[in-house]
């Protein structure tokens, strides 16, 4: 009898094919597990707070009669008649029980009242599920069941400290950043991270090396894009950290840096290199702006017939001219001490 060993075609088959069928055999759907994409901010369930205290204030008028009933309230108090004399009661165990179920009722209804403030929102769960959000204001009435956690949704500011990172050269600078934001999905924002606010201060500098690193702060030679434009500089920085921050419901309205500068251990150097290039594109437009004279008065005296040059006196005159101007223009030729 001959056995045929297998192909590594009908191997590659088998692998393929077993993991296919494996996880749609064990996986039900009570072991899904929940992730951050599931988590979705929903309503959740109140009522209003006038409800619950009318209930509540209701069940605490119908157990004081009911104690006058049983006798148990006083009919005197300093020697003053303030109840009439109860009637004897027949059954003593019924009126206790219902004594007691009106306590927990409004004990239930008044446990639950809460105060919802503009800008604040009440975060539900149960057993750590999360049962949704509560955006309303006012007097209100949440099951005492369910556990409470206020989050704060308004508009806030954050300015971080100097962030020490380096430009596309290799630069050491601190640069500063002033955050506008707020928390728009309290449920990802609880849930999908354990402090999205301390998360937030981190994604700032990680978007800050990385906006900071594409480009140089200054171009001496050229005048290429640079870190000094601060608007575009903003713009690429909302742009990262509100892509960062939407998995975790937080939302960027602005990323705006306040502060750009040299760190300490190379401001020097840099300062007296900005100096020297500020200089040389001034000598240079100086002597632009001579040359440019020279060649109109040359132009002058030739268009005009005054005088007739030949190479070499216009050579010589050109170069006059140029030495004459350029020494009216005083001390502008040196460079500036440091």
């Amino acid at each position: 009898m001959t056995t045929h060993a297998p192909t590594a075609d009908a191997a590659l088959a088998a692998t393929t094919v077993l993991p296919a069928v494996i996880p749609t055999a064990a996986v039900t759907p009570s072991a899904r597990t929940i992730t951050v994409s599931d988590l979705v901010e929903r309503p959740g369930r109140c009522l209003p707070g006038w409800t619950a205290a009318l209930t509540a204030l209701v069940a605490a008028v119908v157990g004081g009669w009911l104690l006058w009933r049983t006798g148990v309230l006083p009919e005197r108090l300093a020697g003053h008649t303030v109840l009439p004399g109860a009637p004897a009661p027949r059954d003593l165990t019924g009126l206790w029980g219902a004594v007691l179920l009106l306590g927990a009722l409004a004990a239930f209804a008044a446990g639950g009242l809460t105060r919802g403030r503009p800008g604040n929102v009440w975060v539900l769960t149960r057993h750590g599920a999360y049962q949704g959000s509560v955006r309303d204001t006012g007097l209100l009435w949440i099951s005492p069941l369910l556990g409470r956690r206020r989050m704060d949704v308004s508009l806030r500011h954050w300015r971080s400290r100097a962030i020490e990172t380096v430009d596309a050269d290799g630069t050491p600078l601190h640069v500063g950043v002033l955050i506008v934001w707020r928390v728009r999905d309290t449920a990802r924002a609880a849930f999908a991270i354990d402090d999205h606010a301390r998360y937030l201060r981190e994604q700032v500098e990680c978007a800050v090396a990385r906006a900071v690193s594409q480009l140089p702060v200054d171009d001496f030679r050229g005048s290429g894009p640079t870190l000094r434009d601060s608007e575009r500089l903003g713009d690429q920085l909302t742009r990262l950290l509100a892509a960062d921050m939407r998995p975790v419901g937080v939302e960027v309205f602005s990323a705006q840096p306040v502060r750009l500068e040299y760190a300490p251990e190379v401001a020097g150097a840099m300062r007296r290199a900005q100096v020297t290039a500020l200089d040389a594109k001034h000598r240079r437009a100086v002597l632009d702006d001579v040359l440019a004279a020279v060649a109109e008065t040359v132009r002058g005296l030739t268009d005009r017939g005054l005088v007739q040059l030949d190479d070499y006196e216009r050579r010589s005159l050109v170069r006059d001219l140029t030495v004459a101007f350029y020494t009216a223009r005083g001390p502008v030729a040196e460079a500036p001490r440091k």
